[in-house]
């Protein structure tokens, strides 16, 4: 394995398990090498680097799109092309979401950015936290900082740009904590969101501000704990491919 593919996998590692630990803030307090203490459950890794581990919720495996639907309108399945294992927006027929609902999760996204086309797109955790897709690649005319690829749009910008040549596929690997809201809507804690891109870190455990808007300041509303993954329909033929997903613990 190259050093680089260690310190990506490493990095997301790390980032698992401190969101994980503040789940388990809350459990029994072990002595230390306590004989009794559960030992941590088995997963068995993808044979390969971007292949999904045997926890892993497989969303798009590049032949159909029998796990998604469309948000709006909902009438039939999405639009969308399959070819070559990859699934092309077909534009203006509308943005996709996964019939399953999450929350806390680590996600792996493959997407390359169309020849001739902006290849604006976006990830959305939730339903409403852009992490942004976009072709940065040497850009002649480029967007604003915080619209990037890597960007949580509007909120936050990634600490380095790492965009490959247009046409060539990009990865995201991220880990995304929910907010936790309490009964009366304010946030008791907001979400946050770890990104890899291309096996480099770009946002480390980056607060989320709220819901992403377009040139406004973002704000919370409070939503369910757990809501579809979605993939924004915006006018520009982008692909995407080997999506998986592990949903974390509570």
């Amino acid at each position: 394995m190259k050093r680089s593919h260690f310190v990506a996998g490493l990095s997301v590692a790390v980032a698992v398990t401190a969101l994980s630990n503040v789940a388990r803030s809350a459990e029994k307090v072990w002595k230390v090498h306590a004989k009794d203490r559960p030992q941590p459950k088995i997963v068995t890794p993808g044979d390969r680097l971007g292949d999904p581990p045997s926890d892993a919720i497989v969303l798009f495996d590049g032949k159909d799109l029998s796990k998604w639907e469309r948000v709006a309108p909902k009438e039939g399945a999405p639009k969308w092309k399959i070819k070559n294992g990859a699934m092309t927006i077909a534009p203006l027929t509308g943005s996709i979401q996964t019939k399953a609902e999450f929350g806390d999760c680590q996600l792996h996204i493959e997407w390359r950015a169309a020849k001739g086309s902006r290849s604006n797109s976006g990830v959305f955790f939730m339903s409403q936290y852009e992490l942004q897709v976009y072709g940065s690649y040497k850009n002649s005319n480029p967007i604003y900082s915080d619209g990037v690829a890597g960007s949580m749009y509007g909120q936050q910008v990634p600490l380095v740009n790492v965009c490959r040549p247009t046409g060539e596929w990009e990865v995201f690997d991220t880990v995304f904590r929910a907010p936790r809201f309490g009964a009366d809507g304010k946030v008791l804690q907001p979400a946050r969101i770890t990104v890899l891109h291309n096996g480099v870190l770009v946002l480390n455990d980056a607060e989320i501000k709220g819901f992403t808007v377009h040139g406004k300041e973002a704000k919370y509303r409070k939503h369910p704990p757990k809501m579809p993954l979605q993939l924004q329909d915006h006018r520009d033929p982008v692909s995407f491919r080997n999506i998986w997903i592990r949903p974390l613990g509570e």
